[in-house]
């Protein structure tokens, strides 16, 4: 669905279809009506969405069966386009199936055997009473489990359901299937086994107890979708308790993606890290760490925005990662809202929520901005536009180039922890993951709708492990 300005004719908002919405159509049609098939596709395209698919189902003496998948853009949207298809003459719509919901039923993980059990030998040794050897090896050198259990392969995601998506504070339950969305893509791409962990408790003390009595069983921790300043402390209390790695995906993930997709967008432009100034709205879990990694990769002076505008010298915080970027960013002590912060910049970047300002805002900035708007589903401003005032733009959507997505680096970050044997993730080894991310995009690839490698690359994750793994060891 595509928005106007009556007076200008230049796009200011536009929403796509997607396969999130999509939808497939049980349709009966008249055996002799050559043409209803033109008219349904036709109707659905009218009402602004996609046709993917049409399936001829059977032929009977008095009617065509037929199933029509179409993608929309929201769910009312797919009622809209159910609607316009039933008003298509000589048509019925029999059914209507939700692909999403279809593709989630039953969940999307199973457990399977490493081994197989085909007789009683194998039985005695994967259990009792050849198991008791094992367990008795173990208990004399607990760190053997890495090779002799799950554990040297195995990935908590540990959620409370309090910042999902941007869904919001939806709880335990509703959290699940992202986060077995999100085992599912350890799985995918690194071959790490992952396993969705839903706490009943927001309570900060509770969780990290939890936590440390879970983590015998596992190699790593992957905190999800918590909110802020919670999730900092959350963080830094099991980072200190634990000897396994922590990584909070909403920050640290973003962060290096982020990271990674600027050094690209950098050379494009042709301007250096330590010359630029960085605006940035967005000031929780994701925009802090942003913050942080950007310093240490060397980048210029960023200026940090909340919702109460600017991060400056004459604000007070209660909040220790505010106190952080009051103290680290802001240089020049700018005070206001976004278009003040946009204001001679060279780069922007968004993590905060959708239409924070007119894409024609752009202007206000240095010449040939980078701009990143990352709130998902509809970035700070529109994309669309922004590519008139900005040779480089980025999404967190799949349906415009440079796409900002964390599966770029989590599952290669774990990869090469687990594989290092690391106790810890360091600044260092963020850095080096977002340098293996930009390294992937070859010379003679890079241009402005193409500064960060696709996730179904397969060199991401094994650059990604190979850098992480070599910079815990140094």
């Amino acid at each position: 669905m595509i928005e106007t300005d009556l007076f200008s004719g230049n796009v200011i908002s536009m929403t796509l279809a997607s396969a999130g919405y999509s939808v497939t159509l049980r349709i009966y049609a008249p055996p002799e009506d050559q043409h209803a098939i033109g008219r349904i596709t036709t109707a659905i395209g009218t009402a602004g969405g996609v046709v993917t698919a049409l399936d001829f189902v059977e032929s009977e003496t008095n009617r065509l069966v037929l199933d029509v998948t179409a993608n929309a853009h929201d769910d009312t949207h797919a009622d809209d386009l159910t609607e316009a298809v039933a008003a298509v003459e000589g048509v019925t719509v029999h059914k209507v199936s939700d692909r999403t919901f279809l593709f989630h039923l039953g969940g999307k993980l199973e457990v399977q055997n490493r081994i197989r059990l085909r007789n009683r030998d194998q039985l005695s040794m994967a259990y009792t009473p050849g198991v008791a050897r094992v367990s008795r090896a173990l208990a004399e050198r607990p760190e053997d489990a890495r090779n002799l259990t799950i554990k040297g392969n195995s990935v908590a995601i540990v959620t409370d359901g309090s910042a999902v998506l941007g869904l919001g504070n939806i709880g335990p339950v509703a959290a699940l299937p992202v986060m077995e969305g999100k085992a599912a893509l350890f799985k995918r791409f690194a071959n790490v086994n992952a396993w969705p962990i839903c706490l009943d408790t927001q309570d900060t003390d509770e969780i990290v107890r939890t936590v440390e009595h879970l983590s015998p069983v596992f190699g790593g921790i992957n905190l999800e979708d918590i909110a802020a300043p919670r999730c900092f402390e959350i963080e830094a209390r099991l980072r200190a308790s634990l000897d396994i790695p922590v990584f909070h995906d909403d920050q640290h993930g973003t962060a290096i993606v982020v990271l990674a997709a600027l050094t690209n967008a950098l050379r494009v432009v042709h301007k250096k890290m330590g010359d630029v100034g960085v605006a940035m709205s967005g000031a929780g879990a994701a925009g802090v760490a942003v913050a942080k990694l950007l310093k240490a990769a060397g980048f210029g002076d960023i200026v940090a925005l909340d919702r109460g505008g600017i991060i400056s010298s004459d604000r007070s915080f209660a909040d220790s990662s505010k106190q952080w970027l009051q103290e680290h960013t802001n240089r020049q002590d700018r005070r206001g809202g976004i278009l003040e912060a946009l204001e001679g910049m060279d780069v922007f970047v968004g993590v905060s929520g959708p239409d924070l300002f007119d894409a024609r805002e752009i202007r206000r900035m240095a010449s040939d901005p980078i701009v990143f708007g990352l709130a998902n589903p509809d970035p700070e401003f529109n994309p669309q536009v922004a590519r008139e005032y900005a040779p480089v733009v980025a999404t967190g959507r799949s349906d415009f180039p440079n796409q900002i997505n964390n599966v770029l680096a989590f599952p290669g970050v774990f990869r090469g922890t687990l594989d290092a044997r690391a106790t810890k993730i360091t600044e260092a080894m963020k850095v080096a993951a977002a340098g293996a991310i930009a390294s992937v995009v070859r010379p003679e690839q890079l241009n402005t709708s193409y500064i960060i490698p696709s996730v179904f690359n397969p060199a991401v994750v094994e650059q990604v492990a190979e850098a992480v793994e070599s910079a815990a060891s140094t």
